[in-house]
């Protein structure tokens, strides 16, 4: 792991392309700013993990689970009155925007 010292609005440039910036020092805090392409996901550690976890759970649903959660998103129910179904663009508020 490579460490590096930084000061207050002092930045730090990985690739070409994203930069982390100490933003503010609290006591035993750092906040941090980063910049980086939309492409690349940004996320703390708990949130990746968290996320990693529930993309290995729903890869091991059954056929039956999956049909749960598929057949209430096919019929529209659930839905608010205001809101499309699923894959159709609301073109009147787009249009009214």
């Amino acid at each position: 792991m490579l460490v590096l010292s930084r000061h207050r609005d002092e930045t730090i440039i990985i690739g070409d392309d994203i930069e982390l910036t100490v933003v503010d020092i609290r006591g035993d805090k750092v906040r941090l700013g980063i910049k980086a392409p939309s492409h690349i996901p940004v996320h703390r550690k708990e949130v990746y993990e968290a996320i990693k976890r529930e993309n290995e759970q729903a890869a091991k649903l059954t056929g039956e689970q999956l049909e749960t959660v598929r057949s209430p998103v096919r019929s529209g129910k659930g839905q608010k009155k205001n809101m499309p179904a699923a894959g159709r663009i609301n073109t009147a508020a787009r249009e009214s925007a």
